[in-house]
């Protein structure tokens, strides 16, 4: 099996905090991961480290075959947890500014994306609702052919319905020769797309393995194993 993300002993120290510490993990190509746990645990540093955002202290990070930098930046297409867009855009302006920095952006499928998700071109990212600036975030990210996507709380602020469109989107968007790393507390939504999960907790793997395997194992869903780990479950 060919693994598009392999990470050892990755520490990441800022000058009072510890964010990781010796994680070691990897996604192979073709498959979802799900990057679970509480506020604090640690999964954002995580991402923007294989987005490129953030160096490590020591370990190492490859992501196909190459440390995170200028070359995997162009295959990596990474949703942060914040609005990165300004509201004086248009979301078919942004997919302009996507088009100019990204050249696998696809203008078609992003298109196909603003339909799904009931958003026109026109509409400014200053007037639209919370939720619907994450799904222009997200038609955003899913419109890039990349290798490797890296989404951070893509849920953040959606309703049920809204949350539905993006896993239509994600399960349309998703091909074999890509991967995808997701970060979410809402684990009963989406766990039934991981194909491995990763638990984390004050910046160390606590869990990992198999989504499949970890549910036969401990006779439980995956919802129900994080409830078992950290005590609670946050679902909306």
């Amino acid at each position: 099996m060919s693994m598009l993300v392999e990470i050892s002993d990755l520490t990441k120290r800022y000058i009072t905090t510890t964010a990781l510490s010796d994680v070691t993990l990897d996604v192979p190509e073709g498959h979802i991961m799900g990057l679970l746990g509480p506020n604090g645990s640690g999964k954002t540093t995580l991402m923007k480290i294989l987005a490129g955002l953030v160096s490590p202290t020591s370990g190492s990070v490859l992501v196909d075959g190459m440390a995170p930098g200028v070359a995997t930046k162009a295959i990596v297409s990474f949703l942060p947890d914040v609005n990165h867009l300004d509201r004086w855009m248009s979301v078919g302006e942004a997919g302009d500014f996507y088009a100019d920095f990204f050249s696998d952006f696809d203008r078609k499928r992003f298109q196909e994306l603003l339909d799904i998700m009931d958003l026109s071109s026109g509409q400014k990212i200053g007037s639209l609702s919370k939720g619907m600036v994450e799904k222009a975030r997200l038609s955003l990210v899913f419109s890039r052919r990349a290798r490797l996507y890296v989404l951070d709380e893509p849920f953040g602020g959606l309703d049920p319905l809204a949350r539905s469109q993006v896993l239509d989107a994600l399960v349309a968007n998703f091909r074999t020769d890509c991967s995808m790393v997701l970060s979410t507390q809402m684990v009963a939504d989406v766990e039934r797309f991981f194909d491995d999960v990763v638990f984390l907790d004050r910046g160390c793997v606590v869990l990992s393995g198999e989504a499949e395997k970890l549910r036969t194992r401990r006779g439980a869903s995956i919802e129900d194993i994080y409830k078992e780990v950290y005590g609670h479950v946050e679902t909306r």
